[in-house]
């Protein structure tokens, strides 16, 4: 995938997929259900037919209804939105992340928090050497 798939979404698609992995399957109709404001229905199939065709989601046909899932495994989708997010908010930068995330009066960040951030931090510098 050339671009981030959250980069190439637009944000009633985002809410699509959302609907999506949590169910992990879904109509149109349900889909519509779960959507916020009123989409209408020809509106909601338009756009599940566009991230098919994006490559984001499948089909599969029961009767004479379609029944969509996604294509993209929740942990890409989340790398890529995640990376997004880093790259549009804090300049691409791990540490302006963490930054962000362990200062200021809104950070109520656990002892044992801490400790498993140390440890993935830990882990990521001995994967760096090897």
């Amino acid at each position: 995938m050339a671009k981030s798939l959250h980069a190439v979404l637009t944000r009633r698609e985002r809410q699509i997929m959302d609907i999506l992995f949590r169910r992990g399957r879904a109509t149109a109709a349900e889909v519509m259900d779960e959507l916020p404001g009123e989409p209408s229905s020809s509106t909601v199939r338009t756009q599940l037919r566009v991230l098919e065709e994006k490559g984001h989601v499948r089909h599969e046909e029961d009767g004479l209804r379609y029944v969509y899932m996604p294509a993209v495994a929740r942990t890409t989708a989340r790398k890529s939105a995640l990376r997004h997010l880093v790259d549009t908010f804090f300049d691409g930068s791990a540490e302006n992340v963490v930054a962000a995330l362990l200062g200021g009066e809104g950070a109520r960040v656990s002892e044992e928090e801490l400790q498993r951030i140390a440890d993935l931090v830990a882990r990521a510098r001995k994967e760096g050497k090897s």
